[in-house]
């Protein structure tokens, strides 16, 4: 079983600044992407930004230069540094992988029960 753990949500005004980190544990061969997804009351989930195995980064234009992905692949960590927050950031963050189970072939979509962020003054 893969389990993955978000934390670092809480809420913050107008400018701030928030550290989530989301942490996979289980029977892991190797994780191929990890991402952040968010999604706020009555609107769709959408990526936030996404790093893959190879260091490649990907993030929504509301977002870029404000954001920033990393990961720490020896822990399977995954963290989002979200500066100059805005009150339409305000949302449940949900992290997400594809990762690879020991001992199987497809890849496996795994996802965080979320940590929400709110952003108000």
């Amino acid at each position: 079983q893969v389990q993955l753990v978000e934390s670092g949500g809480g809420l913050v005004q107008p400018g701030g600044s928030l550290r989530l980190s989301c942490a996979a544990s289980g029977s892991i061969l190797s994780i191929n992407a990890m991402g952040w997804f968010r999604q706020a009351p009555g609107k769709q989930r959408e990526l936030v930004a996404a790093i893959t195995a190879v260091g490649s980064t990907k993030y929504a234009d509301s977002v870029k230069g404000r954001f920033t992905i990393s990961d720490d692949n020896a822990k399977n960590t995954v963290y989002l540094e979200m500066k100059n927050l805005k009150p339409e950031d305000t949302a449940v963050y949900y992290c997400n992988a594809d990762i690879t189970p020991v001992g199987r072939f497809q890849v496996l979509d795994a996802w965080g029960q979320g940590t929400l962020v709110t952003v108000s003054s």
